[in-house]
């Protein structure tokens, strides 16, 4: 039971990841609010905002110039809490 389990939040965590991935490359393609890359790309903010909001808001203590690194800052949480989950199951579990 607690393999299933951890591989759950592995797949929630990586599914989280490529919609990052996504929405930080439809950024790119997302001018036009007619296209359909504009589309997608409101669905992926609609769904990493939660996550990307609170490491904006983290960041923006810093001078980090144009750059947003929010997207790249909630790479490394979402990996970080995934794999501490895993190992809090693991631990309850064994």
């Amino acid at each position: 039971m607690a393999y299933i389990l951890a591989r759950a939040v592995n797949w929630f965590a990586q599914i989280l990841i490529v919609i990052l991935m996504a929405r930080a490359i439809l950024s790119w393609f997302a001018q036009n609010p007619y296209s359909p890359a504009r589309k997608w790309y409101d669905l992926s903010v609609r769904i990493t905002e939660p996550i990307v909001s609170p490491c904006r808001r983290l960041l923006s203590r810093f001078n980090t110039g144009m750059f947003d690194f929010s997207v790249l800052l909630a790479f490394f949480l979402i990996e970080i809490v995934a794999r501490v989950i895993t190992l809090i199951i693991y631990g309850i579990a064994y």
